[in-house]
C-alpha cells in the first residue's frame, strides 16, 4: 500500500505551491464522477435528473494515466457510483495507473449487485484500501422519506450485512455507515448514532447538507442552522472520542472531529476559516470530462477531451490561475468534507492536533 509518509513529505511543496505558484504539483486528493445517475431521489441532492455526454473508459484510461502516481486518494462518486456500468473497470485503471493509497466509494445500498462488484475491485486493488461508505439518514422510514425510495432501509440493512461479510474476507476493506446532516436529519441524529454503535461498522462519519452546484441544489434550504448543527454535532463529537478505532479507521475518525469542528466555526464566522487547497491538492472530473477545484463551485478549468486528455494541461493552464486567485483570497467558503480532509492535512495545527490522538501510548512504548 502506499505509504502515507510520502504524502506527508509533499505538505511543505503544497504550502509553496499555494502560496507562490511552485513547485507545480498534481493534486493528491481526486473525486471521480463518471456518471450522475442515481436511483435514489433525495430531498438533500437533485443529481439524479442530470444527464451528460459522459468519458468512455478508453478516455478515463488516457486521463488517469494522465495522472501517474500523484494522487493518494480517489474517491468514485455519482450520482450512484456503483450504477455506473463500468465501475469495476473504473477503479482497477486508476489502481493500474495511480496506484492509490486509498479508494472510497459511497453508495446508497440499493443495487443487489453492488457487492459483487466491491468484491471484483477488492481482488484487483490488493494493495489498496478500499473504502465502503452507506448512506443512512435515518431509521426505518425516516430514511426511506429522505432518501425518497420506499424500502430503502430494508436494502441497506441486507448490503451492510453482505460488506461486512466481504471486511471479513478482505483485509484491506473498511465498511463506514455515512449521514447527510440537513434540515430533515439534524433532529433525529441521536438515533443515527445508536445504529451506528450496534452495527459492527468500521466507522460513522457524516458531512453536513449544503448548496452545490454538481447536486443542482443552490438555493434549497437544505442546511440546518449553526445552533441546529452544533447542538447535535456536539454529541457525535463525544460519541467518536469515546470509541476505540483501528487502521485507517482510526486516522479518518480523527480528521472527522476536526471535521465536525471546523464546519461549527464555518458556520459561525462565513469564511474559510482555514486555507482551502480545493485547486492545487484536491480536484474533480466530472462525468464529461470537465476539471472543477471542487464541487461546490464547480468552476470549469478546462474540458479534459479538449486538452487530449492530459490533466496536467488543465491543472497547470492559463484557466485555473483565476480560480486559484479566488480561492486563496477567501471569495468562498465551504464545509465540503472531501476537500476539508485535505485543508486539514495542510493546516499545521489541525494535523498536529489528529496525529497526537493517532499516536497513542501503546504505540508509542512500541517504539521506546
Amino acid at each position: 500500500m502506499k505509504s502515507m509518509l510520502g504524502v506527508l513529505t509533499r505538505i511543505p511543496l503544497f504550502k509553496m505551491y499555494r502560496q507562490f505558484g511552485w513547485p507545480k504539483m498534481l493534486p493528491l486528493n481526486i473525486t471521480l464522477s463518471p456518471s450522475p445517475k442515481c436511483n435514489s431521489r433525495c430531498l438533500t441532492c437533485n443529481i439524479w435528473m442530470k444527464r451528460e455526454n459522459e468519458l468512455n473508459l478508453d478516455e478515463w484510461d488516457k486521463v488517469l494515466a494522465s495522472l501517474g502516481k500523484a494522487p493518494y486518494w480517489f474517491t468514485i462518486s455519482g450520482g450512484e457510483p456503483l450504477m455506473y456500468p463500468h465501475v469495476v473497470e473504473l477503479a482497477k485503471l486508476a489502481y493500474k495507473h495511480c496506484q492509490p493509497g486509498i479508494i472510497n466509494i459511497p453508495t446508497n445500498g440499493i443495487l443487489k449487485s453492488g457487492p459483487e462488484r466491491v468484491r471484483e475491485i477488492l481482488e484487483y486493488c490488493t494493495d489498496s484500501q478500499l473504502i465502503i461508505n452507506l448512506s443512512l439518514d435515518g431509521v426505518g422510514e425516516k430514511h426511506d422519506f429522505i432518501r425518497g425510495v420506499v424500502g430503502n432501509f430494508e436494502k441497506f440493512e441486507e448490503r451492510l450485512e453482505q460488506y461486512l461479510a466481504l471486511r471479513d474476507e478482505f483485509p484491506n476493506l473498511a465498511v463506514g455507515i455515512h449521514s447527510v446532516v440537513s434540515v430533515f436529519s439534524v433532529g433525529h441524529l441521536d438515533e443515527l448514532i445508536e445504529y451506528a454503535e450496534n452495527s459492527r461498522s468500521d466507522q460513522f462519519i457524516t458531512e453536513i447538507a449544503e448548496p452545490r452546484v454538481e447536486l443542482d441544489t443552490v438555493g434549497l434550504p437544505i442546511t440546518p442552522s449553526p445552533e441546529e448543527y452544533a447542538e447535535a454535532i456536539d454529541k457525535l463529537i463525544a460519541y467518536v472520542n469515546s470509541k476505540q478505532y483501528k487502521g485507517v479507521a482510526k486516522i479518518t475518525e480523527a480528521f472527522r472531529v476536526e471535521y465536525y469542528k471546523l464546519v461549527k466555526h464555518i458556520l459561525d464566522e462565513q469564511d474559510q476559516v482555514i486555507g482551502c487547497y480545493a485547486g492545487w491538492a484536491s480536484a474533480q472530473i466530472y462525468a464529461d470530462g470537465t476539471v472543477w477545484p471542487c464541487c461546490v463551485r464547480a468552476d470549469d478549468l478546462g474540458n479534459l477531451r479538449e486538452h487530449n486528455y492530459d490533466f496536467k494541461q488543465i491543472w497547470f493552464g492559463e484557466k485555473i490561475k483565476e480560480v486559484q486567485r479566488s480561492i486563496y483570497e477567501k471569495e468562498c467558503y465551504c464545509p465540503l468534507a472531501n476537500a476539508s480532509y485535505t485543508n486539514m492535512l495542510m493546516d499545521v495545527p489541525t494535523a498536529s492536533r489528529v496525529a497526537a490522538k493517532v499516536i497513542t501510548p501503546d504505540s508509542i512504548k512500541v517504539r521506546n
